[in-house]
Parts: C-alpha cells; sequence; structure tokens
C-alpha cells in the first residue's frame, strides 16, 4: 500500500464542494486523515478566498490511476476541463506525494508547492508533522517552523457530513 497526499482547494461554494471532494476521496479511497481548513486568499489572480487542506489515504492503485482518479474526482464536481491554471476552482485536486517518491516526469513529486506555499505547507505540517520531505531532508515540522510566517492563513472549521475527520490512515 502506498501514502499519497492530496491537497484540496475550492473557492466557489468552497464549503459544500470540500465536504463533497471528501466524500468522493472517502468512497474511492476508504479511510482519510483530514488537515484542518485554512482560508487563503487566491494567488495569481482576482478572486475569492480558498478554503485549503490536506488529505492523506493508503492506496494500493497505481501513480497513474491515483493521478487519472483525481482528475474525474474534479470534473465530476464540475472543473471545467479547459480550467486555466490561474483561475477559481469548484474543486482542485493536487497529489503532493506518492510515498518518497521522487520524479520530474510525467509530473513533479513531491510538488513544489510544499516548499512554497503556506496554504499547501501548514496543513500538511499539521497533519503529518513528522513526515520527511525527500527532497528537501527536513520533516515538515521542520519546514514549517522555517518558513517565513507573514502569510494570510485563517483557520476554518469544517463541517464535514462524512466520515469522522479524525480518522487517521
Amino acid at each position: 500500500m502506498a501514502q499519497i497526499y492530496i491537497g484540496m482547494g475550492s473557492n466557489i461554494e468552497p464549503m459544500h464542494h470540500v465536504c463533497a471532494g471528501l466524500d468522493a476521496l472517502y468512497r474511492w479511497l476508504g479511510p482519510l486523515a483530514v488537515s484542518p481548513v485554512y482560508r487563503s486568499p487566491a494567488l495569481g489572480f482576482v478572486g475569492e478566498d480558498f478554503l485549503n487542506l490536506v488529505v492523506g489515504a493508503q492506496t494500493s492503485l497505481s501513480l497513474t490511476a491515483v493521478c487519472q482518479g483525481l482528475r474525474q474526482i474534479e470534473f465530476a464536481h464540475g472543473r471545467p476541463r479547459d480550467a486555466k491554471k490561474f483561475s477559481s476552482r469548484t474543486l482542485d485536486l493536487d497529489l503532493l506525494s506518492f510515498d518518497d517518491a521522487v520524479l520530474t516526469a510525467p509530473l513533479e513529486l513531491p510538488r513544489a508547492e510544499i516548499l512554497h506555499n503556506a496554504f499547501v505547507l501548514r496543513p500538511f505540517a499539521e497533519l503529518v508533522p513528522q513526515w520527511r520531505h525527500p527532497v528537501a531532508g527536513l520533516t515538515l515540522a521542520e519546514l514549517w517552523q522555517g518558513f517565513a510566517q507573514d502569510a494570510i492563513l485563517e483557520p476554518v472549521a469544517l463541517a464535514w457530513c462524512g466520515p469522522s475527520t479524525q480518522e487517521h490512515s
């Protein structure tokens, strides 16, 4: 079984789409570990604030199957197939890591956003502080401790109607 972590974000009816995304991930992958949720401003474009979190799961699926499944969940929840990179999203699911894989193609793993975006690093570090970044060589707690703390992140209470958000894989 591979341990995967997924970054989740939404800025279009975000509470609805985050809960719907968690439901879909749970139905597909089983028990989830869910980080705290943070509100953060849109980056790279003018838009509503995003809700962001990180979800962990274990899977026997291949890397390709995981990536395809994440895209299908996005599309099923209203993401246009031709969505621009910097645009509003009903649901954005990014594979952050797949075990300790280090790849540059066909996708980058672990994703660079872990090291550069507070809205990814903070919830990831709160979910699994001792996870060691396979390239940086530091734990997520160490990375967050060294991160510039000027990012605007507001904690948001999540009212996920699915299985307990305290389930950890």
